[in-house]
């Protein structure tokens, strides 16, 4: 059995979410409005499974909500540019590190982020 792979993919977001969501607003005081908003999220699916799946609700077999709300009301599309460059990880932890170290690298750059 393959071993599985968590890998990191990026979400562009509407700007509403900015003038919307005051969490959001508040977790990024360095945004200007000239560069995107962003998601950034870890997987063990493909980046548009997982997309798919923040945009339709996506719940498990448990009703558990797996999708981000933020994701699901604000979300345009993947933006691989910004993602495809990142090597899958082994364990969901090495991931889970990355996706905040990547988000957080994005928000220096100047995009206004959201990660969990």
């Amino acid at each position: 059995m393959a071993k599985t792979l968590y890998t990191i993919y990026v979400i562009e977001l509407s700007k509403r979410v900015f003038s919307e969501n005051t969490k959001f607003r508040t977790a990024n005081p360095q945004f200007n409005g000239v560069l995107q908003c962003l998601y950034v999220g870890q997987t063990s699916k493909t980046p548009k499974e997982r997309f798919l799946q923040h945009k339709t609700g996506y719940r498990n077999k448990k009703g558990h909500k797996l999708s981000a709300q933020i994701v699901e009301k604000y979300g345009l599309y993947l933006r691989p540019s910004l993602y495809t460059h990142i090597d899958p990880f082994l364990t969901r932890a090495e991931a889970l590190q990355a996706e905040e170290q990547i988000a957080l690298e994005l928000r220096r750059e100047g995009y206004a982020v959201w990660f969990n």
